[in-house]
């Protein structure tokens, strides 16, 4: 089978790859295709996952291309990860948004509003190409804001998206480390947004363990997705927040330390970025691609240790020795989350796993074509979303509210309307304002006229 890679320069492409050597043999992926429009950037990544291939001896072709059509012939699936405007559209984003004094983090609020407006329309012509040459492939959409993303796919008619994220997967495995239980033996059940859910339950051996473990502040204490929120803000909710949430639960703490710390992390991430990618330009790949590997590592870990590190105030960032050797991280990430879809479908292996999918039906007041964030059971027909503990009104009023959000912005996009895009952000938790939603709309669409064109 062939599965093709959109955004294939992206930096953390070398550590999918990683993921997909470890699972490609048991799923039946002979074929490989990086595809970017970058192919400089592609041929730099490109070189870094040919040497990953090499190392791990699988018998897998791997292909780089700049064609899209070419790409896509006889694909049975394709994964979306792109970022349209680049690094420095971010850096925009966030700006944007802290002007007016609200978060511009890349996949919440106002940030994640420009990142989906500038996308979807791209991916729309991406997926109309792949209905057209590859009609039969699924799609799994990684490109944040993901379920919005994915939202807008399924609306426009896209019925073999399935947006996919790795944040409940490797929360998961924390849980379990963190309580001394194999992560395969621990029902953990998720509903809600991509970027915007909760842990309603945590089962071992037949015990639901949940309403202990909002009270166990030790516990909270162990596991990174939970350290960042007050202990008694989570045995209040009585759920597990999803980390994205520290945005909505400490909104002005987070915006404070931002403009405390005077730099955002996306404008850190240009800079590691552009940094790395200059460095590794410089190297001789080809001659000492073990080396240039180790550089990359480095890069990368500076990227990661970053994460929410300005917003939740949680120190500097520690680095490994010089003399240290880096390895290649053994968790599956997103791939993961895609290769279990693969390998239920292709095996008929049950398994349960997080994904954005259209399942409305299985929440009372929400439209069974909406797309939640929600605990599937895979089986060899496909992903059934399971009927998920009901959740508090404090969080289900949350949930309406971000899809009310979302359901704005798909419109405002399809139909290029600033009307659609003002009521999107106005009724934006984050935002809550109509005169700083005009505002908003109207310094993005400012920013990204020359991708966004005329709106209406």
């Amino acid at each position: 089978m062939k599965l093709v890679l959109i955004g294939g320069a992206g930096v953390r492409a070398v550590f999918f790859t990683k993921s997909l050597t470890m699972l490609a043999k048991d799923i039946g992926i002979t074929k490989f295709v990086m595809y970017d429009v970058n192919r400089e950037k592609l041929e730099i990544i490109g070189k870094l996952c040919k040497h990953v291939v090499k190392e791990s001896g699988l018998n897998m072709e791997l292909e780089f291309s700049d064609d899209i059509e070419d790409a896509l012939v006889g694909a049975d699936y394709v994964i979306t990860t792109i970022r349209v405007g680049n690094d420095r559209s971010r850096v925009i984003d966030e700006q944007i948004a802290l002007k007016h004094g609200v978060i511009g983090q890349e996949t919440t609020g106002p940030g994640g509003f420009s990142m989906a407006i500038r996308t979807i329309p791209v991916l729309l012509d991406y997926c109309e190409k792949i209905k057209r040459i590859a009609p039969n492939a699924w799609v799994f959409n990684f490109t944040n804001p993901s379920g919005l993303v994915s939202q807008a796919l399924h609306t426009a008619g896209y019925d073999r998206v399935i947006g996919i994220c790795d944040t409940p997967s490797s929360t998961k495995i924390r849980i379990a480390e963190a309580i001394g239980a194999n992560p395969d033996e621990l029902y953990v059940e998720f509903v809600g947004l991509n970027h915007l859910s909760w842990i309603t339950s945590i089962v071992q051996d037949g015990k639901e363990l949940l309403p202990e473990l909002v009270s166990d502040k030790a516990f909270i204490a162990k596991v990174g997705e939970f350290k960042m929120f007050d202990p008694e803000l989570i045995d209040t909710l009585k759920l597990l927040p999803n980390e994205y949430l520290y945005y909505y639960y400490n909104r002005e703490q987070a915006v404070e330390n931002i403009i405390k710390n005077g730099d955002t992390r996306a404008k850190f991430v240009e800079a590691n970025n552009a940094e790395m990618l200059r460095v590794l330009g410089e190297m001789d790949i080809d001659a000492d691609p073990e080396a240039a590997l180790q550089t990359y590592l480095r890069f990368m870990h500076k990227r990661e240790s970053s994460y929410m590190a300005i917003e939740t105030s949680k120190g500097p960032i520690e680095q490994p020795a010089e003399d240290e050797k880096l390895e290649m991280p053994n968790t599956l990430g997103y791939a993961g989350v895609m290769l279990d879809f693969a390998r239920a479908m292709n095996q008929g292996i049950e398994k349960h796993i997080v994904l954005n999918i259209p399942a409305g039906d299985q929440v009372e007041g929400f439209d069974k074509n909406d797309v939640l964030e929600i605990t599937c059971r895979m089986t060899a027909q496909g992903a059934v979303p399971v009927t998920p503990k009901k959740l508090p009104e404090h969080a289900y009023q949350l949930m309406k509210n971000v899809k009310l959000f979302e359901s704005y912005t798909v419109e405002a996009v399809l139909n290029k309307s600033k009307d659609a895009a003002i009521k999107a952000l106005m009724v934006h938790p984050l935002v809550n304002s109509y005169s700083m939603a005009k505002s908003l709309v109207n310094d993005y669409l400012d920013a990204y006229a020359d991708i966004l064109g005329e709106w209406n």
